[in-house]
């Protein structure tokens, strides 16, 4: 091909990928459905993600997906009268191309495809973040990047101690830049006479209160709300319970693992225990989250008799910048200059989302001086004897086709690294190139946003006690 046809072809695709996100952002914003390429969402994609993402369906079917051959199949969800779906353009235009040589019958095939989608419309249900540290603004921005007619799950109020004098200037201003996930995508305004931030026409209400049974959220127009709390002060059915004592709180969410008896949950594992009647729920660990739905698919087809997870952990606010007192062991050593060896729960923790585990793992973890992405090391020995080349191509498949793909990806790059994760949406990264296999001996290496990819498994959490999951077509 010669260079100019290069650029025709480039060119070619550019324009096609930018008819497309108008589609893209109505579809979304006006019925709630989520378009996706393989897994990867193009809501609010740049034109360049656009293209990228059905160039990689080359990666997994061996054959590309061309814009202009998906892009009818875009057409035909716009013309469609159905609401609240996640659908997979990617799987839809690689399935009807494989069995048919033209594309009279795309708008049927769509229109059987998206059967199981309702047009009914959703009550919009309103929510607080308790809270407003490194989570609670990575919830806020997946809530408002989501705003549009159909969006049914919407923030209402934020709630933080203080209120001293230019504190809403300070969390408008935290929630519009961020070191490590960049700049807010959009328009933050303050407004200091009735204490709120406008983001991207979100009114977010900022209310002050140093305990959570001190609001009286209904004052601000917020009824059965479900509260999510980000400050991991209260972890037990008591401390939690104080939410409830507030007017306007219906149910609370705890974004850390939790006590007594309250259901830690880790979407897509074990999302299906959460019950109506649930009013407190755990949202479990970033690292939970992470090391769960990969130990389940390998339960699952090999069985696992036992086995160790290392955790390599970006640091955390609660270790010391420079060395300093600290009630933990090793956490008062500069987090900025050390590898920090300590403990974990996630391991143990598993069981309560996976109780065929209980009793199997063993955990520990090394904190180092990044701030973000971190990866679990999982040492297993297994129910039966496989292969790498077979562990691998399980493993992908489970990334891409079973009821874990929202939580499971899977990456054959031999150049990958920590920063290249930031951002990634899913709970773990199974990297491929490091995997080992020995027999019934197997190590597993999984990459793990532990603010973005927790955050989206959160978000999941909170659409189920809320009743507003949504399809996921093909399934």
């Amino acid at each position: 091909m010669s260079a100019d046809k290069h650029l025709k072809s480039w060119q070619e695709r550019f324009e096609m990928a930018e008819a497309m996100q108008p589609i893209i952002g109505k579809l979304y914003r006006n019925k709630g459905i989520e378009v996706l390429v393989y897994g990867k969402s193009l809501l609010n994609a740049s034109t360049i993600d656009i293209i990228k993402f059905h160039r990689l369906v080359a990666k997994h079917e061996g054959e590309k997906l061309r814009l202009r051959d998906s892009f009818p199949f875009l057409e035909a969800l716009g013309e469609l009268d159905v609401k609240y779906a996640r659908v997979d353009l990617g799987k839809l235009a690689v399935n009807y191309w494989r069995n048919h040589n033209d594309g009279n019958e795309i708008n049927a095939y769509v229109t059987e495809q998206m059967g199981p989608a309702s047009n009914a419309d959703v009550e919009p249900r309103d929510v607080v973040l308790y809270g407003f540290g490194r989570i609670g603004r990575l919830l806020a921005r997946l809530m408002i990047e989501r705003t549009g007619a159909a969006n049914n799950m919407r923030l209402k109020a934020i709630v933080v101690r203080g209120g001293r004098e230019g504190d809403l200037e300070k969390r408008a201003s935290l929630l519009r830049r961020d070191s490590i996930h960049g700049p807010f995508n959009g328009s933050i305004e303050v407004d200091e006479e009735n204490n709120a931030i406008i983001a991207n026409g979100t009114y977010i209400q900022v209310i002050y209160a140093n305990s959570p049974d001190q609001v009286d959220y209904t004052q601000y127009g917020i009824n059965n709300a479900l509260v999510v709390d980000n400050t991991g002060i209260w972890k037990d059915e008591e401390g939690l319970g104080l939410h409830l004592k507030s007017k306007g709180a219906e149910k609370v969410l705890l974004t850390a693992p939790a006590g007594g008896n309250i259901k830690n949950v880790v979407y897509g594992v074990n999302g299906g225990d959460i019950l109506s009647e649930d009013l407190i729920v755990s949202a479990a660990s970033c690292t939970t989250n992470a090391i769960t739905p990969v130990l389940k698919a390998i339960n699952d087809k090999f069985g696992i008799n036992n086995g160790h997870v290392e955790t390599v952990h970006s640091y955390t606010n609660d270790q010391n910048l420079i060395d300093n007192y600290h009630k933990g062991d090793r956490r008062g050593r500069s987090a900025a200059l050390n590898m920090v060896l300590t403990s974990t729960g996630a391991a143990k923790a598993v069981a309560k989302a996976l109780p065929e585990l209980k009793g199997k793992l063993t955990g520990n973890a090394i904190r180092v001086p990044t701030p973000n992405v971190s990866m679990a090391i999982m040492n297993l020995n297994l129910g039966q004897e496989t292969d790498r080349d077979t562990m691998n191509e399980y493993l992908r498949e489970v990334a891409l086709h079973s009821d874990l793909q929202s939580q499971v990806d899977f990456t054959e790059s031999t150049e990958i690294v920590s920063t290249d994760l930031v951002g990634n949406r899913y709970a773990g990264i199974v990297d491929s190139q490091a995997t080992i296999v020995d027999g019934d001996r197997t190590v597993l290496y999984v990459w793990y946003d532990n603010e973005y990819g927790y955050s989206r498994q959160v978000i999941r959490v909170m659409k189920k006690m809320l009743g507003l999951t949504t399809h996921m077509i093909p399934a």
